[in-house]
């Protein structure tokens, strides 16, 4: 009798501690962003990712304190080259130091497959930019030539869905005009690299600007009549999925037929301001939830039924210091302290402050437990 009370009690302090937590891959990638005050160390983050099984994560620069904090583990890693670097970029020299850097001393330990150069520069706010962005990205793939690491890390940019003139249909989706010159060799560029096209995709912008005329289960992945392409006749049953085949038009529209369209960004706010509709715990849960559970199915789109979708979730943690209205600030899956923001079917382990110092001094919680069993063995 005293033996099955002490059993339930250790698999439920088992459980407590995070040590015998039931998880399933969650089947896609995610952004680690880090503009906030209070996020955990880097190494109680790679233990959540690991207790989650992602083994794929995107950053926006190249802190040392990350790729040392997941030194050999199977995640592998996009880093990125921030947006003020593009100019100095176009030294060869700077590029090359760039990479030697922040790249070669962690590849022995840390996977980092891709180089991200800038983020959403084409059809962002500073029209400056964009002249620098494919001379920086020939210029870091060259240095990694150079370097003899070109087989090993590719390199690529972000772009946002406002280079697209046209969306819908799909099969009629076009680059805007004006950005044709900076898009065009850059997509050659991916041609004779063999590196995807990145774009950030977030169907919850078109809702939140015109929910009147947006269903809300068309871009939540639920059941609803989808829309028809009436040039092919193919039906989608959500937005992504029609958005994705509209860049696969706009890049065919410019003769270029082999590039893989990966989503290096998507998600849906918890919190919003009074004018951001949909933002909500519920919606942001349903999108999450609906979205995985397609990625585990392999699917394709149905312009590209054959080409897997590839995706990076938006993200990992609210950011409280992201500037602009609430929803920035709450895109995170999980909050600062790595409590879910919605259940999404999954759970996940980020150790406490106290656990590590413990295991520092010599007290493992496998010590802990086993003194509390023959505590309760004797009593």
């Amino acid at each position: 009798m005293l033996m099955a009370n002490i059993i339930p009690t250790f698999l439920l302090l088992l459980t407590l501690s995070g040590l015998f937590v039931g998880t399933y891959a969650l089947g896609v990638g995610i952004n680690y962003g880090q503009i906030a005050n209070n996020l955990p160390p880097a190494s109680h983050v790679s233990v959540l990712l690991k207790s989650l099984n992602i083994s794929r994560v995107k950053l926006y620069d190249a802190d040392p304190k990350v790729l040392s904090s997941f030194a050999n583990s199977n995640v592998e890693f996009i880093i990125g080259l921030g947006n003020e670097y593009l100019q100095r970029m176009q030294d060869p020299q700077e590029a090359q130091m760039w990479i030697q850097q922040n790249v070669q001393p962690y590849l022995s330990q840390t996977r980092i497959t891709c180089i991200t150069v800038g983020n959403e520069i084409l059809g962002g706010q500073d029209i400056q930019l964009a002249p620098y962005l494919y001379p920086a990205m020939q210029s870091m793939y060259n240095a990694l030539v150079n370097l003899g690491l070109h087989q090993q890390v590719y390199v690529t940019t972000a772009h946002s869905l406002q280079i697209l003139a046209t969306s819908f249909p799909p099969s009629q989706g076009a680059f805007r005009e004006d950005l044709i010159q900076y898009i065009q060799p850059i997509l050659t560029f991916h041609a004779q690299t063999n590196s995807p096209f990145l774009i950030n995709v977030y169907p919850y912008f078109a809702y939140k600007n015109d929910p009147n005329n947006v269903p809300l289960e068309y871009v939540l992945f639920e059941p609803n009549p989808g829309a028809i392409d009436p040039n092919t006749n193919l039906k989608y049953d959500n937005m992504l999925y029609a958005q994705i085949d509209a860049v696969y038009s706009a890049i065919k529209a410019l003769n270029h037929v082999n590039i893989q369209v990966q989503i290096s960004e998507t998600g849906w706010p918890s919190k919003g301001d009074e004018n951001e509709f949909g933002a909500t715990v519920q919606n942001a849960g349903i999108y999450h939830k609906n979205l995985i559970q397609r990625m585990q199915q392999r699917q394709g789109t149905p312009a590209n039924p054959t080409q897997p979708i590839d995706i990076y979730v938006f993200a990992l943690f609210n950011e409280n210091m992201k500037p602009g209205p609430t929803s920035e600030r709450n895109y995170g899956l999980y909050y600062p302290n790595g409590t879910p923001v919605y259940n999404l079917g999954v759970q996940g382990y980020l150790p406490r402050m106290h656990f590590s110092a413990s295991m520092k001094n010599g007290l493992s919680i496998f010590n802990l437990l086993f003194l509390l069993i023959g505590y309760l063995i004797f009593v």
